[in-house]
């Protein structure tokens, strides 16, 4: 790739800065020193955040707001009909993709890169977590919002840059790496890769792109990331699981109403078997206990004294929109989540009801693009099964064209039927409101899933409750 060799009297233009990763990269390389503006249609939380941070705003996309850029930066989400990109293409002004940007600004660093379907913000901020009270003082490019932060992105003056990478446009392969972390590989993005070969392929390619001063450290318990590890011609791997062959052995899971409990068994670099007892984490589920075994395998690695870590993991505080408690009323709580894909909608569903196996649970799920729900009906389908009741909200389409082949009708009737339960459409947010002024009973657990507007509603249900 060719090096953009950013001097920092360019004048950065972020076309779609209200997007969470924009915003993290732009408030970073201003951090740095750059003179960075941007614009998008309209104010959020990323907006404002980057406003505070001294970065000049534009809402609404205009020939004007570029008059003194030097250089442009876009998300994956902004077309080539944008106005400011037509523009900027007529007066010559270059124009780059943010993983281009990236990846010279964290060129400078070394750098852990995380990836997979699922899994990876949460990994990110464990990490960032663990490195921090190393005082090591990382630079962190997050997917979320870390609650410790209060952002997703912080530039740090030491010498390592944790990144989640995004796999779901290719852009994560540009990126430089000394170690890398696969969480796991499912069915995702195939609007972009066409088929699911070309998904692995390009997952391949990330592993082996870790140098052999490094370490790839994956998931051996995820069948997909198991299968392509086969064909991986750099075997400087280590693994993570459950699995009595992973290097990283996870045991002992006990899980609590607030926290989860378990042991890692792993080999110290004089081939000892060493063990860390009784690790605590703030977080429910599985899959955050395998989270935790990715930041901990990674950490021991660079040299972190398995005491930090414990502390650190048993100190962390989360990440917003991952199981988020919102509010309560009465004996009712309500939850935020980003969950969107069947995966990550069952690993929620099952981390919740393991610890709360009397109280009702009622899913808001929100579906998101039609492309996904479509290529993964039956899996979203049978997801549901630990929910009690599903309030089924109208499809987000993040841009795409309406498919008159999806009728949510029948995907709620396919939802009660795989799941064995109740299925309520709900037209919009008045909807769920009644709903809620009618139907809540008390010692119920309701979580709003989805990564649209769903958040919005179920935060704005406090008002009306």
């Amino acid at each position: 790739m060719k090096k953009i060799n950013l001097g920092q009297k360019e004048i950065l233009h972020f076309i779609g800065i209200g997007g969470i990763g924009m915003s993290g990269l732009a408030q970073i390389m201003k951090n740095m020193g750059f003179r960075i503006q941007g614009s998008d249609q309209i104010k959020n939380k990323n907006t404002l955040s980057c406003s505070k941070a001294g970065i000049k705003i534009f809402i609404g996309h205009s020939k004007k707001n570029i008059q003194n850029a030097t250089i442009l930066v876009k998300s994956s989400a902004i077309k080539d009909s944008n106005i400011e990109i037509k523009h900027a293409r007529k007066k010559k002004v270059p124009i780059y993709t943010r993983a281009d940007v990236l990846a010279d600004v964290v060129s400078l660093k070394k750098n852990i890169i995380v990836t997979g379907s699922h899994g990876k913000t949460t990994t990110t901020s464990l990490i960032s977590k663990i490195l921090s009270d190393q005082k090591l003082d990382p630079t962190i490019i997050n997917g979320g919002v870390i609650n410790s932060l209060k952002s997703n992105a912080k530039f740090g003056r030491g010498e390592w840059a944790i990144l989640e990478a995004d796999e779901s446009d290719g852009s994560f392969l540009k990126l430089p790496i000394n170690y890398s972390i696969v969480t796991n590989l499912d069915y995702e993005h195939v609007d972009y890769y066409k088929n699911f070969k070309n998904l692995e392929k390009s997952f391949i390619k990330f592993i082996e792109k870790t140098p052999p001063t490094g370490k790839s450290i994956i998931c051996i318990d995820d069948k997909r990331i198991k299968k392509i590890s086969k064909r991986i011609l750099n075997k400087n791997i280590l693994t993570y699981g459950e699995s009595k062959h992973a290097n990283y052995k996870i045991s002992n899971i006990r899980y609590k109403i607030d926290h989860t409990i378990f042991d890692i068994n792993y080999k110290s670099i004089k081939k000892r078997n060493k063990k860390i007892k009784n690790v605590h984490l703030k977080l429910l589920g599985k899959h955050n206990v395998f989270n935790a075994a990715a930041s901990i395998a990674v950490c021991l690695n660079l040299g972190v004294d398995q005491n930090i870590i414990k502390k650190s993991l048993k100190k962390f505080s989360g990440v917003q929109r991952r199981m988020t408690k919102i509010f309560f009323k009465g004996k009712n709580d309500f939850y935020d989540d980003y969950a969107h894909h069947p995966t990550e909608i069952k690993s929620i569903l099952d981390g919740v009801k393991n610890v709360n196996k009397n109280r009702k649970i009622i899913s808001v799920f929100e579906p998101h693009r039609y492309s996904r729900v479509l290529s993964l009906k039956k899996e979203f389908a049978l997801s549901f099964s630990k929910s009690n009741v599903v309030l089924l909200c109208p499809i987000y389409s993040a841009g795409e064209k309406k498919n008159s082949k999806f009728d949510i009708v029948k995907f709620g009737n396919l939802i009660s039927k795989l799941s064995n339960t109740e299925v309520i459409l709900i037209k919009n947010h008045n909807e769920l409101v009644k709903f809620f002024r009618k139907n809540l009973i008390k010692d119920e657990i309701i979580i709003g899933m989805g990564a649209g507007l769903i958040s919005k509603w179920m935060r704005d249900l406090k008002n009306f409750l």
